[in-house]
């Protein structure tokens, strides 16, 4: 896991088992205020970043995790600990303006509207990975996206009726398809490349062939055998930065051979 999924997780968990073990008068004192009601938010301003901490039930952090665990390392990983922050709270806040608009009255809780940012961005950067609905039916990352956009505006459009926040996920998508179109085009220039992406140098990554794709995480392991099979076939001066600096991360460090100096 990475750093910043790892954080986020605990402290979702966290602020979940307090709100499932604190006494009524304390929830009704700081965690009801925590909510996010948009025609509260000039008296909660705070609201539209606590909400994404709160959950309503087990069922519903649970599934929000899973998708952070299995979707945010290898976004993170593409984008750098910062931009990946800057998505998941984009999205967050995007999910949270669209339903001022359209929910205004709707109590929200969850971490779902910055998930589907951070669904979004895989999907975005990994279009054709295989994606397991309901852990059976599997869909191309793009084609799974699409279809809970779907199926979150014709929920959202019909009432919401399962008491589910879809203008929060459609917010979610919207702000993190316009944050990465900001990402792609930025990326063009030298100076946010040269911050973004470390140097590698190419000695450090002569002992490609002892990466080792079972070792790797699920989430990581089709980038790093796309990124083997390019240097098969075509050596790896054919590797991008981004992609020296990725691979670079599953070498292992004893084999790793330093610059020259």
């Amino acid at each position: 896991m990475t750093p910043w999924v790892k954080r986020l997780i605990v402290a979702n968990v966290i602020v979940f088992f307090v709100q499932a073990t604190a006494p009524p008068n304390f929830q009704r004192t700081f965690i009801e205020p925590l909510v996010f009601v948009p025609i509260y938010v000039f008296e909660r301003p705070w609201s539209l970043i606590t909400y994404m901490f709160l959950h309503g039930g087990v069922m519903h952090i649970l599934f929000n995790m899973l998708a952070l665990y299995f979707f945010g390392p290898r976004v993170e990983e593409r984008l750098g600990a910062r931009r990946f922050l800057l998505l998941y709270f984009i999205s967050g806040l995007s999910g949270a303006a669209l339903s001022f608009w359209f929910a205004p009255s709707a109590a929200i809780i969850g971490a779902s509207g910055a998930l589907f940012g951070v669904m979004l961005a895989f999907a975005h950067y990994w279009p054709d990975v295989q994606i397991y609905i309901m852990g059976v039916l599997p869909l191309p990352a793009r084609v799974a996206v699409l279809l809970m956009a779907a199926f979150s505006l014709w929920s959202g459009l019909n009432g919401s009726r399962m008491g589910v926040a879809d203008f929060a996920h459609l917010g979610g998508f919207a702000g993190g398809w316009l944050y990465l179109q900001w990402v792609d085009r930025t990326r063009g220039s030298k100076k946010f490349r040269a911050k973004a992406t470390p140097t590698v140098a190419k000695e450090n990554l002569l002992q490609w062939k002892r990466v080792d794709p079972k070792s790797v995480h699920e989430v990581n392991r089709d980038e790093v055998n796309r990124i083997l099979d390019k240097i098969s076939a075509k050596g790896l001066g054919s590797l991008t930065p981004q992609e020296r600096a990725f691979l670079s991360n599953f070498v292992p460090p004893d084999d790793r051979v330093p610059p020259p100096t």
